[in-house]
């Protein structure tokens, strides 16, 4: 597979010099992997391969890195922006090089030292990677297929009256309500979820659990662990306990709390009372 400005690839290291590596680019040529581009922890040796991240140094010029960028191409990321001139915002990706957001792609002015969701791709005009936080042109872009319970992946990009905006599979819009939010998120978090819903318009609802049975067995499993290590192997949280109050402690919805003590109940692990839930010896 030929390197791409942007992405991942992994490249055969032709030779060394006193300042770094040069790799096997195909068709963009030899491309140099600076000596302060890998990683103190990565070894990189002629004739063998190495993973890299191919970008555009300060001078323009084609480089590679080891480094792990917190985006690439085509893909959204959470970037603290680190400084502003007349062209435009600079956002730290995990690179040497700050990446370029032109005052053209900012929904309002940049501040330093703000996070901000952005979309990273390479400028078709100067073949740089650059960012933008306009993201609503780039969510729904490409057409994927989700099924219901199907695992995504996702970013938080909002919270709303009604939950959490996040953006599922880099592609589309999806919404996490808080009442399906069993554990706190905050803006510019990855995780995975699960597909509870598919709307007509394309756009998802997610969970954070996966529903059905894996998801009871998984809350009875997280309760059926607290209660072991609990002291006299008992829980004071019922139906009754406040939502908050079984948040902090399982870490888990009141509605999940519920489905997997009924689970336990019924296989006969544990005994419930008024104030408290126990294991049965």
């Amino acid at each position: 597979m030929f390197p791409k400005i942007g992405e991942y690839c992994t490249l055969d290291v032709v030779k060394e010099v006193n300042f770094g590596f040069y790799l096997d680019g195909g068709p963009m040529g030899e491309i140099l992997l600076p000596t302060n581009e890998v990683m103190d922890e990565i070894e990189v040796n002629v004739d063998t391969e190495q993973e890299v991240f191919i970008y555009n140094d300060n001078e323009n010029r084609v480089i590679a890195t080891t480094r792990k960028p917190l985006a690439i191409a085509d893909t959204f990321g959470y970037m603290q922006c680190k400084d502003v001139n007349e062209y435009g915002a600079f956002l730290d990706w995990g690179l040497m090089k700050q990446l370029f957001v032109p005052f053209r792609e900012q929904q309002k002015r940049m501040e330093v030292g703000r996070h901000y969701v952005v979309f990273v791709f390479v400028d078709e005009d100067t073949e740089r990677m650059v960012a933008s936080a306009r993201i609503n042109r780039f969510v729904g872009r490409k057409e994927i297929k989700t099924l219901k319970n199907e695992e995504v992946d996702i970013l938080v990009t909002k919270k709303t009256d009604l939950g959490y905006k996040v953006i599922v599979n880099n592609a589309i819009w999806g919404l996490i309500f808080r009442s399906d939010a069993y554990r706190p998120l905050r803006i510019g978090q990855k995780s995975t979820g699960f597909i509870k819903t598919i709307r007509e318009d394309g756009k998802v609802d997610v969970i954070l659990r996966k529903a059905g049975l894996d998801g009871l067995n998984d809350a009875a499993q997280i309760i059926l662990a607290k209660l072991e290590k609990s002291d006299n192997k008992t829980l004071y949280l019922t139906d009754n306990s406040d939502p908050e109050a079984i948040r902090l402690t399982l870490n888990m919805s009141k509605k999940m709390f519920k489905k997997g003590v009924g689970m336990l109940y019924k296989g006969g692990i544990i005994e419930l009372e008024m104030d408290r839930i126990f294991l049965i010896e």
